[in-house]
Order: C-alpha cells, then sequence, then structure tokens
C-alpha cells in the first residue's frame, strides 16, 4: 500500500499546477472582504462589507475569470505575490503551505467535503454585507478587526 503524501505537503507553491493551485482555496472568501490599512502603522483590519462580486451564499466570485477586469483592485494571488499579501488570514491555505504548515481539519482538500469550511464557521458566509448596501466612504463604520 502507498503513503503518498498529498501535493500541498511535497510541492512548492511555485511547482503546483493551476489545477493544484485553485484546490488550495477553502472557498472561505475571507480575502473578498473590503479592508483598510492604517497610514500610519500599515495595519490592515478587515470589514464585514463583501466585494461587489462575492456571491455570500456559496462564497465564491460571480465573475472570477473576469474579476481583475470589473474590479481593477482585485488582486491576483500567485505564487510570487502571494508571499506579500501580508493581511491574508492566517487560515488560508496559500499563507499556511508558504509557512510550512498543515492545513486544518476543516479545509476541503483535507476533509472531503466542500462545506466543512462553512459548518466550522470559517467562511464569510451568513456574516457579510454586500457592498452596493454600504457608503464606501464610511467603510471604517463597518470594520470588524483582524480576527482572521
Amino acid at each position: 500500500m502507498s503513503s503518498q503524501l498529498p501535493f500541498w505537503k511535497t510541492k512548492r507553491l511555485s511547482k503546483m499546477t493551476p489545477r493544484e493551485w485553485e484546490s488550495l482555496c477553502d472557498g472561505c472568501a475571507r480575502c473578498c472582504l473590503e479592508k483598510i490599512e492604517h497610514p500610519d502603522s500599515g495595519k490592515v483590519v478587515y470589514t464585514c462589507v463583501a466585494c461587489a462580486l462575492l456571491d455570500s451564499q456559496r462564497c465564491r466570485c460571480r465573475s472570477y475569470a473576469n474579476r481583475h477586469r470589473l474590479i481593477p483592485d482585485c488582486l491576483v494571488m500567485t505564487p510570487s505575490t502571494v508571499k506579500d499579501l501580508y493581511w491574508l488570514p492566517r487560515t488560508c491555505a496559500y499563507r499556511l503551505i508558504l509557512e510550512g504548515k498543515n492545513l486544518p481539519p476543516w479545509h476541503p482538500l483535507v476533509s472531503g467535503d466542500p462545506d466543512t469550511v462553512h459548518r466550522d464557521g470559517i467562511s464569510v458566509r451568513g456574516k457579510v454585507i454586500a457592498q452596493r448596501y454600504v457608503n464606501v466612504d464610511r467603510l471604517e463604520a463597518y470594520i470588524i478587526g483582524d480576527l482572521f
């Protein structure tokens, strides 16, 4: 019987196939929340305001292939850029793999179930406000902190 390790334990982010890379996303949608960076300290805090393209029930982008055209400040996460995205949630698989850590038990690649991220309360499902209902000039009123 083979005791082959899963790809995320044997491959560097830069060596993963596009399919492997995409499968690391657990579907929490935390990266799709509006964030505020303090101009002096550089500290980033999250708000409960979701990107205009986020389907908050599915925790997926409504237009993933076109997101950078529709939302110009939507960041492209690649193996070379992920190391600079210090605001990524501590639970983010890209961050965990980069730091040499294990994926948590609720991660779909570990659990085999894409709903564990929701059942375990990790995702933003049911916790966010759609951007269209918010005055984006007043995002400070929606700060939830850096609890991720």
